[in-house]
């Protein structure tokens, strides 16, 4: 049996901390399928397609990781792609507790698929997309948190 995992997230954008996740789960699973959640309630900065990009040239060098986008319930995400597992970071306490109510759910929708979570390095603990983005909306280097493709994506985006 293979073990696929779906890594799903917003990805908006993708920081080191997502990295170290691909990079241990890629040691643990046969797949991981990084799925970008469109997610319009959220007001991304980047376009879905613009994650995927980004999220795929920077994961590029991973032989068992593919990057997807999808907007749709993430279940059927992992159904369609046979995944067996989803899988999730936990940095904080916060984390848990609103990654808790989603295992919970998720295994009544679907018991088939299995909740696997993992916690970044200590040195990545602190790095959130939305932290990333603050800092680089207001003109801060954000070079210690994302790859160099990330950081001037924003600055394009943003038009620092």
């Amino acid at each position: 049996m293979n073990n696929i995992a779906v890594y799903a997230g917003t990805f908006d954008p993708i920081t080191f901390g997502h990295i170290d996740l691909v990079q241990r789960a890629t040691t643990i699973f046969d797949e991981i399928i990084v799925a970008i959640a469109a997610s319009p309630v959220k007001k991304p900065l980047f376009s879905l397609d613009e994650r995927v990009e980004l999220t795929s040239n920077i994961l590029s060098s991973f032989r068992n990781v593919k990057v997807s986008g999808f907007n749709s319930l993430l279940l059927d995400f992992a159904k369609k792609h046979g995944a067996n597992v989803i899988l999730r970071g936990l940095r904080t306490v916060t984390d848990f507790d609103y990654e808790f109510q989603l295992a919970s759910m998720n295994r009544h929708l679907n018991s088939d698929i299995e909740s696997i979570f993992l916690m970044p390095a200590e040195n990545y603990m602190y790095i959130s997309s939305s932290l990333v983005r603050e800092i680089a909306s207001l003109g801060g280097d954000v070079s210690a948190f994302v790859p160099e493709q990330v950081a001037k994506a924003l600055k394009l985006k943003l038009g620092k």
